[in-house]
């Protein structure tokens, strides 16, 4: 072919080729372009580049909550131990580390409650949860009431939420008498911890109760107590627990009554340690005989600890002002359930606000009633974290 004649051809597929590639650029998708050689890379805003080495490094920074309202459940008893149901606002005295404070809520037994019943489904009480599934009505008739609602939580190896609140009594009666045995984990403390999260969810003008079936005992859990107890006392959470027993050395062993021969405040320790030997309300008890459950319940929540030990339901129970009951026979669950659903009703409420900037640390709560002879219980006290 001649030269002249193949010359255009090549010139005209040139340009074919230059068309398609401006036509591909113009239904790419837009994108950032390389630099031209030589060119310094563009790096990230000041700020935006701050932001990522914050999130790469710094750990996440606690936050504060302002603690509005502290609610105070008061159990009052005759020295019959029967309550005490006609007194009125005036009756009363509240003190927020020795500071009385003015009583801005007052309610008797009336206000709706929100319970989240956690109880043990784990292979260690299998010859138990028979009647643990036979107390479902006496939960819904005597602690929820008329007017309650109650979500039910199963915790093994996992904590399981069974059936989210509800006011259908029948409901929750049937995911109680359905519930299953599990594994043989007893992951009890993150239970607790998620029973408090699912408290916080409800209306705070309900009172927030949390109710505990299952045994002392905790393997694998990654909450500590102390940790969940804190939170339990900022959220107004009152914990009641009924404790399972399955050994015959707890069935035949009496309720420990009383607590050990006070000379000294709550939460110190007024003798010398032995030496070697760090003091805590555990070893003391060991030393002494009895435990004091309310030293014990502070000193595990201003160290968000777990040294509980076998005590674990009991202090739960007096860190938020609820109460423990012990079973020693499977035919006492509904017994027990009975009992705490009676007290619940028959309980007096007093709210009140914490004066101005809380201060971080343990603060005790204490209530007086004019009344003499009467017997008062109520929660010790709530923990304020310090500014992180």
């Amino acid at each position: 072919m001649p030269l002249r004649k193949f010359v255009p051809r090549i010139a005209f597929a040139a340009l074919l080729l230059l068309a398609a590639g401006a036509a591909a650029r113009g239904q790419a998708p837009p994108g950032p372009l390389p630099p031209k050689p030589g060119s310094p890379v563009e790096s990230a805003p000041p700020g935006q580049k701050d932001q990522q080495k914050d999130q790469k490094k710094r750990p996440r920074a606690q936050v504060r909550v302002r603690v509005t309202e502290i609610t105070a459940p008061v159990t009052v008893q005759d020295k019959k131990a029967e309550p005490v149901l006609d007194l009125s606002e005036k009756d009363f005295r509240v003190f927020d580390n020795g500071a009385e404070q003015k009583i801005q809520h007052f309610d008797f037994g009336g206000e709706p409650l929100s319970i989240a019943l956690v109880v043990e489904t784990s292979l260690r009480i299998e010859a138990l949860l028979p009647a643990v599934r036979q107390a479902g009505i006496v939960f819904t008739q005597t602690v929820m009431g008329q007017t309650g609602e109650a979500a039910v939580i199963g915790y093994d190896d996992t904590v399981n939420l069974l059936q989210p609140f509800t006011g259908d009594a029948e409901q929750v009666e049937q995911t109680i008498a359905h519930l299953k045995i599990g594994y043989s984990g007893t992951r009890l403390y993150d239970a607790i911890s998620f029973g408090v999260t699912q408290l916080e969810k409800q209306p705070q003008n309900r009172r927030r109760v949390m109710l505990v079936v299952g045994e002392a005992v905790d393997q694998g859990s990654e909450n500590k107590i102390g940790e969940a107890l804190r939170e339990a006392q900022l959220a107004n959470v009152v914990i009641y627990t009924v404790g399972l027993s399955t050994t015959a050395a707890q069935l035949r062993a009496k309720p420990k009554e009383g607590g050990p021969p006070e000379i000294g405040p709550p939460g110190t320790f007024p003798l010398p340690p032995v030496p070697g030997q760090p003091q805590t309300p555990e070893s003391e008890s060991q030393r002494y005989g009895n435990i004091d459950l309310l030293s014990l319940a502070i000193w595990v929540v201003q160290r968000a600890s777990n040294e509980v030990h076998s005590h674990a339901l009991e202090v739960a129970s007096t860190a938020t002002g609820g109460e423990h009951v012990s079973t020693f026979k499977d035919r006492t669950i509904e017994k027990a359930i009975d009992k705490i659903g009676g007290e619940l009703h028959t309980q007096y409420m007093l709210g009140y606000s914490p004066p101005g900037e809380e201060i971080s640390g343990f603060h005790t709560i204490k209530v007086e009633v004019t009344r003499p002879g009467v017997k008062v219980r109520t929660r010790p006290g709530y923990y304020v974290a310090p500014p992180a």
